[in-house]
């Protein structure tokens, strides 16, 4: 697919683990890998799917009670910065981050009344988006595509 989130280290992330993008971003940034900031990328990649800054305060400050909620908030924009961390906001309007080293391209369908995500991919709509582009003249560099709508269980309701 064309149109996956690449950040400027994507080219040299498959040689790299997620701890050497992020000591060369901090590095080149003139910052440093604190015990802090590899704990909150430790923990960070232990998740799956989506986490608020909050949540991950939560687990990382279970680990060592010591971090702030301030380094979270930083340390996660680094992530941002470095292409290790998307930001994604959903219905409910709470940031929320997904790990992104060497991940695969997906879609979001959501839930406006539960805030349930699933995550899709579509090869014809890729496509379409592709096709779409050319016919403008753009050649994409990335995208994100997010349907709201409601949930089986919440029209249920």
């Amino acid at each position: 697919m064309g149109t996956q989130n690449k950040s400027a280290t994507s080219q040299t992330k498959a040689a790299k683990t997620p701890f050497d993008v992020f000591a060369d971003y901090v590095a080149q940034n003139r910052l440093k890998v604190t015990p802090q900031r590899r704990l909150i990328l430790d923990t960070f990649l232990q998740e799956t799917g989506h986490v608020s800054a909050e949540e991950l305060y939560d687990k990382v400050k279970r680990l060592d009670p010591a971090i702030g909620q301030a380094t979270v908030y930083r340390t996660l924009k680094l992530f941002s910065g470095c292409g290790l961390a998307e930001a994604v906001s959903f219905a409910d309007g709470i940031a929320r981050y997904e790990p992104n080293f060497e991940a695969e391209h997906h879609d979001h369908l959501i839930c406006q009344a539960c805030g349930m995500t699933i995550e899709i991919v579509d090869p014809i709509i890729e496509k379409r988006q592709e096709e779409l582009a050319a016919k403008y003249g753009y050649t994409l560099a990335r995208h994100r595509m997010d349907l709201y709508g409601l949930c089986p269980e919440c029209r249920k309701a």
